[in-house]
């Protein structure tokens, strides 16, 4: 079911799409949300939307995720709304789906 999500190629690196969804337990990826073209991945946070810790800690779970320094992951859209698009510089499409391939989907969530 991970396969949904629309992992795009760059020359810089792979973009996922993600939706945070703030005020969890534990920072984990929790699912998919929408789908086709507009799905992306759900992740629970931890960290609080306040003065950008919730984006540094996107950051930082998805470098240890991808195994990359935080450096080659950056937020490309989306630093201040819950839907974001970020890029791992250096990784493939097809690194990023084999390093989500793990993550159990529980739930596909509609957007509209």
């Amino acid at each position: 079911m991970i396969a949904t999500i629309p992992v795009r190629d760059t020359p810089s690196g792979a973009t996922i799409p993600i939706r945070v969804q703030p005020g969890a337990k534990k920072t984990a990826i929790t699912g998919i949300y929408s789908e086709g073209e507009t799905a992306a991945i759900k992740l629970s946070m931890a960290a609080p939307p306040i003065e950008g810790r919730a984006n540094e800690a996107v950051i930082e779970f998805f470098a240890e995720l991808f195994g990359v320094p935080k450096r080659q992951v950056i937020i490309l859209f989306g630093e201040t709304s819950r839907s974001k698009v970020i890029q791992v510089t250096g990784r493939t499409s097809p690194e990023i789906m084999k390093s989500l391939q793990p993550f159990p989907v529980s739930k596909v969530a509609s957007s509209g």
